[in-house]
C-alpha cells in the first residue's frame, strides 16, 4: 500500500530542506507541471483531430464562434 502524505505533511517536509534543496524542489515541480500540461495538450489535440476526422466537428470562422457564443 502506498504511503500518501497530506499537503500539510509535504509542506512540513519541504520546510526541513535546505534553501538550495527547496529551490531544486520548486524547479522539479515546475518542470513536472509543464510536462503534465504538455501531455494534456497533446491528448486534447489528438481528441480534436479524431473528432474532426470523424466528421463530428467542422472548421468555422471567428465570426461564427462569436455569433454562437452570443446567442
Amino acid at each position: 500500500m502506498k504511503n500518501i502524505m497530506s499537503f500539510a505533511e509535504v509542506l512540513e517536509a519541504a520546510d526541513k530542506l535546505s534553501s538550495e534543496e527547496q529551490e531544486t524542489l520548486i524547479d522539479v515541480l515546475r518542470r513536472r507541471i509543464i510536462e503534465h500540461r504538455r501531455e494534456d495538450l497533446v491528448r486534447d489535440i489528438k481528441d480534436a483531430q479524431r473528432e474532426f476526422q470523424g466528421g463530428r466537428c467542422r472548421p468555422i470562422t471567428s465570426d461564427e464562434i462569436m455569433k454562437e457564443i452570443l446567442s
